[in-house]
């Protein structure tokens, strides 16, 4: 599925990034809406199960909402919650490289803020980024310059679930908000809505 039409350009793009010999760069997923997403959620920074080569519980290979953790988990649930169809949507990092650690660098942060510029090029049809977590909210002033609509999101991971489980909750509900804020605005100008299935 990586060689079909919505995935060639950013399977290139992955590579490329593969080849700065910074860490493992797990491949966008192809069940994803890929170059044709509306919706761009850009998370902090992959995690251990998007490592195909990890040794003991390796993970999928793939920066995925099917991967075997808590957070791909909420992910997948929100998103439906939200009205936010898979098909319509693409999921990425700021930081694109796993290290073998979740901490990031300050230096780190800005080469993947930088690299955003290239992926958005990608995405021509992208109209709202749901920046997931503090370090994504870095690439808020890169978004708006190229006109598209940011929405600042909490973090569904299970540590933000267990500090404030309230906040936590309500995450899919803003989402939401933002998608059918996005959903008028297309209504204008005639382009498809973003809503689920």
């Amino acid at each position: 599925m990586l060689a079909l039409p919505h995935m060639e350009p950013l399977c290139r793009l992955v590579e490329r990034l593969r080849s700065d010999g910074r860490g493992v760069v797990p491949d966008f997923d192809p069940m994803d809406g890929g170059v044709a997403a509306e919706v761009f959620f850009l998370l902090e920074k992959p995690g251990p199960m998007t490592d195909a080569g990890a040794s003991g519980r390796a993970g999928s290979g793939f920066v995925s909402r099917d991967n075997d953790d808590p957070t791909a988990e909420a992910i997948f649930r929100f998103a439906a919650e939200a009205g936010i169809a898979r098909r319509r949507s693409v999921i990425w990092n700021t930081v694109p490289w796993w290290n073998g650690t979740r901490s990031m660098r300050r230096e780190e942060v800005a080469a993947g803020v930088d690299h955003l510029e290239e992926l958005l090029d990608l995405l021509p049809h992208a109209r709202l980024v749901i920046g997931i977590g503090r370090k994504a909210a870095r690439a808020e002033q890169l978004v708006r310059k190229r006109g598209l609509a940011f929405l600042s999101s909490m973090h569904p991971s299970p540590i933000n679930r267990a500090a404030r489980p309230v906040l936590w909750a309500s995450i899919p509900r803003e989402w939401e908000k933002a998608r059918l804020r996005l959903d008028q605005a297309t209504a204008h100008d005639g382009t498809a809505p973003v809503r689920g299935d």
